[in-house]
């Protein structure tokens, strides 16, 4: 399972004139049923809510007053995630005639008052910041929005926005549905918030998100990508300085070359690039290739095993990745914990939709199975694998594959060979072998010849700085 969560607005979206329909709560609870979380991000404030929404008790958390205020439904508790309304400004804005509504951290008005709104918060000299919604005024600390109030909520049910279906209908749902994995507008959202969703609705209010609803049921939107890819995966720049991208979900990479020609220096940047983009990694390191890749906890080492239970506690975290090191095992004991342990990752993909990445390297013996073992079998989702014969991996995994990138002396040999083992034709001839730094990057099904990437220094600079992924200094 990909999407594990929804997370939806109120008015305009669930509700129609603050109501939500019982058919609109029953398609909810379906959804629920089925192991999901759902979530509520509304602009209101909650004792309205509260007032107004009997079925707020389906929602796993509630986000109200635009990012402000957390509520969990089951127990009752409040936890403000913004600081409380200037009493000044309050007064102020009273004081001049303005109709407003005071929440925990919120102060609400409606249009035409914006202008006396921002012309008190400058006189008064305040950090606030003003969001409109469809007639609405809201004055809100600064960095508090959906987005932000949202991300408080996931963090407290160890879910990922990676793994995030959102929809809404307003302005102040733009933060909202970038911050997911899946956007979706309602047919009735105002015309800029359709035009930057993953998707449009055909029905408008719930009706609309219920047709959502019932694609994550029946395929896990499989059936219903999104109308473009917003998040892409660069595995590097041509000779023209053109990105080569791929989907930054649902891909399998092959790293293939001989040893010592560059392929965890390869594998390591795109690593980097996949934190960055916020995805979660489990890298299955054989050699001790990738024990100086961050952010990543190591688990295991030169001189001790690392243990499953530990692997899997550590990925509970969204935000927490793994490098198994497993330097100190034997190989027939290495390759049955392997085995294993791709197993148990798969079953963890399956609940959780992470960890979104595994990263293995030089596991070809789990695959053959260890003596009176089964063989590890290629858990569905997010993939790569580094190998010196690749060719000999499993025929599903070659199958599988969306690019190879092949390094160092003979790549243009290991490709061709590569694609006799996956039964397809032959790769247009590349131009030349990659030199150091460098790769041949396949493209399966485009036709097209083998690229020569590199990622430039200035990119791999970049990248450190915003991902806090250091260069790795072993090479394969």
């Amino acid at each position: 399972m990909r999407y594990t969560a929804l997370a939806v607005d109120f008015d305009g979206t669930i509700a129609r004139d603050g109501v939500v329909p019982p058919h609109v709560l029953e398609g909810l609870k379906r959804l629920r049923d089925t192991g999901r979380k759902l979530l509520l991000v509304t602009g209101r404030e909650l004792e309205e809510l509260l007032s107004i929404f009997p079925g707020i008790t389906l929602f796993d958390r509630v986000v109200a007053e635009n990012g402000a205020l957390l509520y969990r439904p089951q127990s009752g508790e409040r936890e403000e995630l913004g600081d409380p309304p200037p009493e000044a400004l309050v007064e102020r804005l009273r004081a001049r005639g303005v109709p407003i509504s005071v929440g925990h951290s919120i102060v609400a008005t409606v249009e035409p008052h914006e202008t006396v709104v921002l012309a008190a918060i400058k006189e008064l000299g305040l950090e606030r910041q003003v969001i409109f919604n469809k007639g609405a005024v809201m004055i809100l600390p600064a960095g508090v929005n959906k987005a932000s109030g949202l991300a408080a909520a996931l963090k407290e049910l160890a879910l990922s926005p990676r793994n995030l279906v959102a929809a809404g209908d307003g302005e102040n749902d733009h933060a909202l549905l970038e911050s997911a994995e899946y956007s979706v507008a309602t047919a009735n959202a105002i015309p800029t918030l359709r035009e930057k969703a993953d998707r449009v609705t055909r029905e408008t209010h719930g009706d609309g998100v219920l047709e959502v609803v019932a694609d994550l049921i029946e395929s896990d939107l499989e059936r219903t990508p999104p109308r473009r890819e917003r998040r892409c995966l660069m595995l590097g720049r041509d000779a023209q300085g053109e990105a080569l991208v791929v989907p930054a979900a649902s891909v399998s990479l092959l790293v293939a070359g001989r040893n010592a020609t560059g392929k965890a220096a390869v594998v390591a940047e795109i690593v980097g690039r996949i934190c960055t983009l916020g995805y979660q990694f489990c890298v299955l390191d054989t050699r001790g290739r990738y024990l100086e890749l961050t952010p990543a906890v190591v688990l295991g080492g030169e001189d001790h095993p690392p243990e499953t239970t530990e692997v899997l506690t550590a990925l509970e975290k969204p935000e927490i990745n793994v490098v198994v090191a497993m330097g100190a095992m034997l190989p027939a004991t290495r390759a049955k914990f392997i085995a294993d342990l791709l197993r148990r990752l798969a079953a963890l993909r399956e609940k959780t939709g992470r960890p979104h990445w595994i990263i293995a390297d030089d596991v070809g013996e789990a695959y053959a199975g260890p003596r009176r073992e089964p063989p590890a079998r290629v858990p569905a989702g997010s993939m790569i694998h580094v190998s010196a014969d690749a060719r000999h991996l499993p025929a599903a995994l070659l199958a599988a594959a969306t690019a190879v990138l092949a390094t160092g002396g003979g790549a243009g040999e290991e490709l061709e060979a590569l694609a006799h083992a996956m039964g397809v034709s032959s790769p247009p001839e590349p131009v030349r072998d990659p030199d150091p730094d460098e790769a041949l990057a396949w493209i399966r099904h485009s036709g097209a010849a083998p690229a020569l990437i590199a990622l430039p220094a200035a990119d791999r600079a970049r990248d450190r700085e915003r991902a806090d992924v250091g260069r790795l200094l072993r090479r394969a």
